[in-house]
């Protein structure tokens, strides 16, 4: 387990559970929250313990982006760079995130705005609570969406819609987020973190190396003609067939009993 003031990460029948942990400022990001949120999703990647990650927010909402507050233009002379803050802290963890070869189950539980709404559509399959709402809020403030916020929109809702939430700044509810297919699934407020936790589980005792490839694979397609693909799927399945746990899934249906992967 590994805990900071400001993300709390335990790690529990393979799933590492990861809470953004600012309640008192709806998880708004600061330098200390970037480097642990990053450091959870590093322990992830190397720590073959860890078979799948929930990432979900403490308190009534799951993150309202960057403190602004730590960025009030009337307490400085200068312009802040914020390249710069994208190249330091957001863009380093959202690779992470996109490379990580396990799945990552989101659980969103109240507003997630701006880099906190595009950091959720980030991970491979996002639960939001009914109440929970989307506001892509970069417009309101004279900036453009970013960690991947811009990438992410177009790519799963196409070019109208996508402009629409981010030059209009309008919330978007989660019914709403899963009937355009933004989300997985828009559950009741009160079994969010059940339903979120058990597919974590679910997902923590499947074929590790198996769902990581299909994960590569889905990622890779949009940018890929298909031979290019056929070629990449053939090259993952050769290495998913190499797998213990591929002999355990086949020997397991042949005798007709539930398989028990060991991730290898």
């Amino acid at each position: 387990m590994t805990q900071s003031q400001t993300v709390v990460s335990t790690l529990e029948n393979g799933v590492l559970n990861v809470t953004l942990n600012r309640p008192d400022k709806l998880n708004a990001f600061n330098e200390d929250m970037h480097l642990a949120l990053r450091a959870a999703f590093e322990q992830a990647t190397k720590d073959d313990a860890v078979r799948a990650v929930l990432l979900t927010g403490a308190g009534r909402g799951f993150c309202a982006g960057q403190d602004l507050g730590d960025r009030d233009p009337r307490k400085s002379d200068t312009k802040p760079d914020l390249g710069h803050t994208l190249d330091t802290y957001y863009n380093p963890t959202l690779r992470l995130m996109r490379s990580l070869e396990k799945p990552i189950v989101c659980a969103v539980n109240g507003v997630a705005a701006g880099a906190g709404a595009n950091i959720a559509f980030a991970c491979d399959i996002v639960l939001a609570a009914r109440s929970a709402k989307f506001i892509q809020a970069f417009s309101k403030i004279g900036l453009i969406p970013d960690a991947g916020g811009s990438w992410s929109l177009a790519r799963i809702l196409g070019e109208p819609r996508a402009k629409a939430l981010a030059l209009l700044a309008e919330p978007l509810m989660a019914e709403q987020a899963e009937s355009w297919g933004l989300i997985w699934k828009a559950v009741d407020d009160a079994s969010l973190q059940d339903e979120a936790r058990a597919i974590a589980t679910r997902l923590a005792g499947g074929p590790t190396i198996g769902l990581g490839l299909t994960k590569r694979l889905i990622q890779a397609a949009p940018t890929q003609d298909l031979d290019t693909h056929l070629d990449m799927e053939r090259d993952c399945q050769q290495t998913a067939g190499f797998t213990d746990d591929y002999a355990e899934g086949v020997t397991a249906f042949l005798e007709k009993r539930p398989a028990v992967f060991k991730g290898r």
